[in-house]
This record gives structure tokens, sequence and C-alpha cells, in this order.
């Protein structure tokens, strides 16, 4: 799974604005989002839609969701809160 292009940070446009209102949160590259000096949030695409990998609470690892679909956004950005 590759990361995001050009063409889907187009389409998550609209969830990238919201991320980026996020005081505690450092976009690098256009997707990819640090939390202090951690990579935090991520995007990927694959032939079955786009997703979102998100540092999970005990900052070890990453946790996938499905952010094909505009309607899972806020479902993502409550869940990033959270996390901080």
């Amino acid at each position: 799974m590759k990361h995001a292009g050009p063409a889907a940070l187009e389409h998550l446009a609209g969830l990238l604005a919201e991320l980026r209102k996020l005081e505690a949160l450092n976009e690098k590259k256009p997707g990819i989002f640090y939390r202090k000096s951690r990579a935090f949030l991520h995007f990927h695409e694959d032939p079955t839609g786009l997703f979102a990998d998100v540092r999970d609470k005990a900052g070890i690892d990453f946790d996938r969701f499905d952010v094909s679909n505009p309607t899972n956004w806020p479902v993502l950005v409550a869940e990033v809160v959270r996390r901080l």
C-alpha cells in the first residue's frame, strides 16, 4: 500500500483542512502529520480505497481507518482529537 499521492490528497482536501486546524499536529509533508517529533497520522491509497493510519494511544503502532467516504471523516477527526 503506497502513501497517498496528489490526486488522493485532493480528494481528502476537506479532511486535511480539519486536521490542519489541530494545533498539536504539524504537517511536515502534504498528508503526513507529526505530533511533537513522532509521525502521528498519514494516508495510504490502494485499489480498495483511501486509508488513514493513526498512531495508537500507547504510541507503539498505527490503527487504520477507512477515509474513502467523506461520511467517515468526522469519526477520524474525533479519534485523532481523542488520541492527542
